[in-house]
């Protein structure tokens, strides 16, 4: 990864826009660190780097995995949405392995740090040894069998999440027996993560039976995972509002009722099976579909989760400071937010008037 060119091709290759919601995940595990006392730069940053390297050796060895048996021939539905590295030849087998051995050596190096840094704490060995599980057998058999989405969920929702948590805590010597509200706050994130992968993966069901690549939607059928998709987008708001119900986050967390739009016109494209062909207007983004709208939510939940949980551990560092109660400070933030996108509706509504 010296040069810049060899450092462009493997964010290229690793599909570095989906692999920045493993930055995410860990900032979140820091903002939720820093809020009990433990954060710390230096392991925070070093913990981040191998994590988003991990997800793209995990990528590489997909990619090499699906080309290798043949499941990536013949364009694929993976070829017609972004680069594919060993079919559009933008490097062979070899190069592909030479960076997955790379890629995977970095991703080492860092979680052998977490195992000096936590000294060798059976938690860590235990989840250590969990995500190498499902990094080398996530494309087989886990994705054949119907759960790699089930490993995504877990992987860059609780499990990730929790796993930086407890690392920041117990290297700084830390309690970690608020681990499971940890936990239970990365759920959401999880969530949304995981729906584009249902998506995706009903999107290409057709493609997958064909192959015999066995993703949860071949083995349950569109509907259901139509409906588990949907649940998924639900479920995401539904864990935040317990949550701030609960007392363990405030109401600066609602902040992501403003992505209850995107998640609106993900839930109504999943309450219809998937069209045989591209709808006006989205001939430019097929073959993807529900993954589309669910990536389209993602991005704004996503943004305003970490966002939310930014502004309520600030909130809460600094709360003999502020002027109002910290939950009052969320519903003032709310109604703003409010006031500020009815004004928008109004712009874009007369706009369209006068056009």
């Amino acid at each position: 990864m010296g040069c810049p060119r060899c450092r462009l091709q493997w964010l290229i290759a690793t599909r570095s826009a989906v692999t920045a919601v493993t930055v995410y995940s860990c900032i979140i595990a820091g903002a939720l660190a820093w809020r009990d006392g433990y954060f710390a730069w230096l392991p925070w940053i070093i913990l981040t780097i191998g994590l988003f390297i991990a997800h793209g050796t995990n990528n590489l060895l997909n990619d090499y995995t699906d080309f290798s048996r043949g499941v990536d021939n013949d364009n694929y539905f993976r070829t017609q949405y972004g680069v594919h590295p060993l079919v559009q030849k933008f490097w062979t087998k070899n190069i592909q392995i030479k960076w997955f051995i790379v890629s995977g050596v970095l991703a080492t190096l860092s979680g052998v740090f977490a195992l000096f840094y936590t000294n060798f704490n059976p938690y860590i060995i235990g989840l250590f040894a969990f995500g190498s599980l499902v990094l080398l057998f996530y494309t087989w058999p886990f994705k054949y069998w119907g759960i790699g989405e089930l490993s995504i969920f877990l992987i860059w929702g609780p499990i990730m999440i929790a796993s930086v948590y407890i690392a920041l805590v117990l290297g700084n010597g830390g309690d970690i027996s608020n681990v499971f509200k940890v936990a239970l706050a990365g759920v959401p994130f999880g969530l949304s993560v995981a729906s584009i992968n249902i998506g995706k993966h009903i999107d290409k069901m057709d493609d997958d039976k064909k192959k015999g690549v066995g993703t949860f939607p071949v083995r349950v059928g569109q509907t259901v995972a139509r409906y588990v998709d949907i649940f998924s987008i639900v479920a995401a708001y539904g864990v935040i509002i317990y949550l701030v119900a609960t007392g363990y986050f405030s109401t600066l967390m609602l902040l992501v009722i403003f992505a209850a739009q995107r998640a609106m016109y993900a839930i109504f494209a999943l309450s219809k099976p998937r069209p045989d062909g591209a709808p006006k207007g989205f001939e430019a983004f097929w073959p993807t579909w529900f993954s589309g709208f669910c990536f389209y939510h993602n991005r704004m939940f996503g943004g305003l989760f970490i966002v939310g949980i930014l502004l309520d551990t600030v909130a809460r560092k600094f709360e003999t400071s502020l002027p109002v109660n910290i939950n009052m400070l969320g519903a003032i933030a709310i109604a703003i937010g409010l006031i500020y996108a009815v004004a928008q509706m109004a712009i874009a509504k007369a706009k369209t008037a006068k056009a």
